[in-house]
């Protein structure tokens, strides 16, 4: 079945970008270059908490090898933890790609369609990862955490995005791979959603995520929009 509809949300990590891919590859050269750096620290240990403080802190947060070499040599080693940024920062840029056929798509979208995303990530972030993929000008309206002061557990972030193209709830679909995030809310608000089933680590079972659509590749979006 394929729907009409004006515009097409997009939430961005694990939806157009393997996010979670391009922070463990990032992750483990971070580990491995402060090993070879001097500090002293099993390598699984060491990965285990890194990833126990990220789930306390954030994805995003900026500090985290500070924090990290502080709870394993009791200070802030600013000679391990450079050796750990550039290794990190080298990682990720080898590994910040678009999936596989995000482009192609995007590319027939953008000419029926207004395209928009709406991210959680903070807007200096989002931006930095858009322009690297070269994704920045497939899109109308960009929406951050900033820009909206809420997530998107919260409605704003939406009616923010649907303000800006001037368009009707109804006339929008979502994609995205968060379901308490990219589903639930927007289909309160009326929009149609497409979940990204693909860029979930631990999906429900098919047909079990509340949305009206499941994508298994983004690609399979064709076959749902219409103009």
């Amino acid at each position: 079945m394929a729907i009409k509809a004006k515009a097409i949300l997009f939430d961005m990590d694990n939806t157009l970008l393997d996010f979670m891919k391009m922070k463990r590859k990032s992750c483990e050269a971070a580990i491995d270059a402060m090993i070879d750096a001097g500090l002293q620290v099993e390598r699984e240990e060491a990965l285990k908490l890194l990833y126990t403080l990220y789930d306390k802190y954030g994805l995003e947060y900026q500090k985290i090898f500070q924090k990290f070499t502080q709870h394993i040599t009791g200070k802030i080693d600013y000679k391990i933890i450079s050796y750990g940024v550039i290794a990190y920062r080298k990682m990720r840029e080898s590994h910040l790609v678009p999936y596989a056929n995000v482009i192609p798509t995007l590319i027939q979208l953008k000419n029926h369609h207004k395209l928009a995303i709406i991210s959680d990530a903070p807007v200096m972030e989002a931006w930095m990862r858009l322009v690297a993929t070269r994704l920045d000008n497939f899109f109308d309206v960009v929406i951050t955490k900033r820009d909206a002061r809420r997530q998107k557990t919260h409605a704003a972030p939406f009616k923010a995005a649907l303000k800006a193209l001037g368009i009707k709830a109804e006339e929008a679909i979502m994609v995205g791979d968060r379901i308490s995030r990219d589903v639930q809310t927007a289909k309160k608000l009326g929009i149609k959603t497409c979940y990204a089933r693909y860029g979930d680590e631990q999906p429900p079972a098919k047909g079990e995520s509340g949305a009206d659509f499941e994508l298994s590749d983004i690609k399979d979006l064709l076959d749902i929009v219409r103009y």
